[in-house]
């Protein structure tokens, strides 16, 4: 492979002008595609072989539209301490409310008289008019959208408090400056490392091509393949991270093969030959981690996982051909003013002061033990909050209080009880005379608030039935009153509804952690014994994955559970954790952890096949690789950290979540608990049995066999990989 890599990069640098034209040509054709695509919708959720789901489907074919996804709104109105919606000056304000809105757009399918629709409360202090519409909320216009607003505030005016929630004032996610501060951060750490605005400048370039096509493929795709809006976010996220590290690696192996006296077009090709061959190999991973979500048979998720991970391929093309080819236009620009003048600034040859990367593995080879212990107990603290992990959906209850939909649904809870913004659905697959003696079933059980009479289809053989549960959705108490109904109906009575939805999705998730942590485990295990010829060395790097990847989870529920650090973060409202959160976190971090172990580990073992001692393997690797590891993490989580200024809560969990993950991951599982592991193991670190590695291609990512085809250091004979 590395051979191949080597020509590829050579190539690319002598045809530069035609590489550059091709992927600028690519860059414009996706977006012209992105332009001209239809506007992305909401994607819709779907949970295959659940109770949930079911009960949904059968919705859908015995009471026809009952179940449609179209957006709704809940216009909901409060009346002064000591007065009544009903009163005659109120409800008049809410009628004139309701003529507005029918008239307001052609969107609509029906907006519902609170006080022909039984929708005012007991106590008579609130009423709410539901609003449906033709379309779901992505498709919605701006003009309908600001109809819907501008009724509130007409009535806000007249005596009442108007709040609106549902989903249909629901938009895109915004770019906020977050994104940008990331990127500009990313920008001044490149800078620092390298001393040169122009070798700072490619990673960010080409991370920003990559990242276009990408996220401008996935938005001229969204309505063909059915695509969430989230899921461009996510790509943008991810392929902007991966992005600007693999450009980061070559450009720094470039730039040190320039250091050793090689020409420029020679050094493009070794670049790319070796620390090519690790882009390849880390982005592999990143890619596995990706697709493997469609283990969990959650459409959402496998598209959004399918999606970043065709950004991460594009970054690794761009890293293997543009950045060679840009490498050429830059010329002897490339390396700072100070290394053209003769001076050495890779760190740690003969005579050098020793950088810090040898001055820390130095540190950590004389106390192995010490480091490890700190570094595991310091991680196993952190994830002492992920046993207290509880999963749901969001909602509006989690919303912060400023927005009108969380005082929508507050007002609701307050005038119809906790439960009304999560009420049941009952699908009863028979005769009325069957559903009615499933509501005097539902009636003997505890936890229940109201349940409604049942309501058969047109042609008799299905009927509806609506549970409002005492407690607020996420409680326990409506969990349990969940599968209180399911033990005691039989097959033909089906449970399905928001809460429903949720706990079967959390079910599901956890059902699916396992086996995905299996697949994409065992699959990057095969993949990193193939790169390092070792057992040890994978396992150690999958151990201390899941280390940090606990840790994270536990500093997720601190924040966003518990409240802790609540506000630095802009958490304003806590609550339960998104059901996906854990696995989509064990997904994205374990590719993206599995780039440090191959772009850090792979000098170390480049130097042991050279015939170094095993610590002195582990110097070697930390000299050359150490900084730029550490400017890849610090970007990294500068670019995650971006997204937490996002207002979407989703977004901004998985941003912080990812951010804190890389935090762990690549400073104290890679950069402390993985030299000392190494240290203590000596050679029995690169030990493979005898019959495996006759088994395994040798697939070359430490380029021996490149330096033997073109001349150089590498043609040294090979340690006894078994000796001890």
């Amino acid at each position: 492979m590395a051979t191949f890599l080597y020509k590829l990069g050579r190539s690319a640098f002598r045809r530069r002008r035609l590489v550059a034209l091709l992927w600028v040509a690519l860059l414009a054709l996706a977006g012209v595609g992105a332009a001209t695509a239809p506007a992305a919708t909401s994607s819709s959720f779907s949970i295959p072989g659940t109770e949930a789901q079911r009960a949904f489907d059968l919705l859908e074919e015995r009471f026809p539209g009952a179940g449609a996804d179209g957006a709704t709104a809940r216009v909901v109105f409060k009346a002064p301490e000591g007065q009544k919606v009903t009163d005659p000056a109120h409800k008049a304000v809410v009628e004139e409310t309701v003529a507005a809105l029918k008239s307001g757009s052609d969107q609509i399918v029906s907006v519902a008289d609170p006080y022909t629709a039984q929708a005012v409360s007991q106590n008579g202090s609130t009423a709410y008019v539901s609003v449906a519409y033709k379309v779901n909320a992505m498709e919605l216009t701006d003009e309908t959208r600001e109809a819907l607003k501008q009724a509130g505030h007409q009535a806000q005016g007249k005596g009442l408090t108007v709040e609106v929630g549902g989903d249909a004032l629901q938009t895109m996610p915004e770019t906020g400056a977050g994104e940008i501060v990331g990127v500009v951060i990313a920008g001044i750490v490149l800078v620092i490392t390298f001393g040169s605005l122009v070798a700072a400048g490619l990673p960010l370039l080409t991370a920003i091509i990559g990242v276009g096509i990408g996220v401008s493929s996935i938005t001229a795709l969204a309505n063909v393949l059915d695509l969430g809006s989230t899921t461009s976010t996510l790509a943008m996220m991810i392929g902007l991270a991966v992005g600007i590290d693999y450009a980061l690696f070559i450009v720094s192996r470039y730039r040190a093969e320039l250091a050793e006296g090689r020409d420029q077009e020679e050094a493009a090709g070794r670049a790319t030959g070796t620390a090519g061959s690790a882009v390849v190999f880390a982005g592999l991973t990143v890619v596995i981690a990706l697709v493997g979500l469609a283990v969990v048979n959650i459409p959402m998720l496998t598209k959004m996982g399918f999606a970043a991970a065709g950004t991460v391929v594009i970054a690794v093309l761009i890293a293997l051909t543009l950045i060679p080819a840009l490498l050429g236009f830059a010329g002897d620009k490339v390396v700072g003013r100070k290394q053209r003048k003769g001076a050495a600034s890779e760190g740690g040859e003969k005579g050098e002061k020793p950088n810090g990367g040898t001055r820390w593995a130095r540190f950590v080879i004389r106390r192995p033990v010490l480091v490890l212990l700190v570094g595991v107990l310091g991680l196993g603290a952190i994830a002492v909050p992920a046993a207290s992990l509880e999963m749901g959906l969001p909602d509006d209850g989690v919303k912060p209080v400023s927005t009108t939909e969380r005082r929508a649904y507050d007002m609701l809870s307050d005038g119809f009880g906790p439960g009304f913004n999560g009420p049941l659905l009952v699908v009863v697959d028979g005769d009325k005379a069957a559903a009615d003696t499933m509501v005097s079933t539902i009636k003997k059980l505890e936890g229940w608030a109201a349940v409604t009479p049942a309501t058969p289809n047109k042609a008799g053989d299905a009927a509806m039935i609506t549970v409002v549960p005492k407690d607020r959705p996420s409680s326990v108490a409506t969990e349990n009153l969940v599968h209180d109904i399911r033990d005691a109906t039989g097959d033909d009575v089906l449970v399905t509804g928001a809460t429903a939805m949720n706990i079967d999705f959390s079910q599901k998730m956890n059902d699916a952690l396992v086996p995905y942590l299996a697949l994409v485990v065992g699959l990057a295990f095969l993949l990193l014994t193939l790169v390092f010829r070792s057992v040890l060395v994978p396992l150690k790097a999958a151990l201390g994955f899941l280390l940090s990847v606990v840790a994270a989870l536990g500093a997720v529920v601190a924040v966003f559970q518990w409240g802790w650090l609540g506000g630095l973060f802009g958490v304003e409202q806590t609550g339960p954790i998104m059901s996906m959160m854990p696995i989509f976190m064990v997904g994205v971090v374990f590719g993206l952890a599995m780039d440090y172990e191959v772009f850090l580990v792979t000098r170390m073992r480049e130097a042991y096949v050279h015939g170094e001692r095993p610590g002195e393997a582990i110097v070697t690797g930390f000299r050359h690789s150490a900084r730029v590891v550490t400017a890849a993490a610090v970007i990294m989580i500068a670019v995650f950290s971006g997204f937490i200024g996002m207002t979407d809560q989703m977004i901004k969990m998985i941003g912080f979540g990812l951010a804190v993950a890389v935090l762990f991951d690549a400073f104290v599982v890679r950069m402390a608990i993985v030299p000392a592991v190494l240290a203590l193991l000596g050679h029995k670190a690169w030990w493979l049995p005898k019959w495996l590695d006759r088994a395994l291609p040798n697939v070359d990512v430490e380029g021996e066999g490149l330096a033997a085809h073109v001349g150089g250091t590498g043609t040294e004979e090979k340690p006894d990989l078994v000796k001890v």
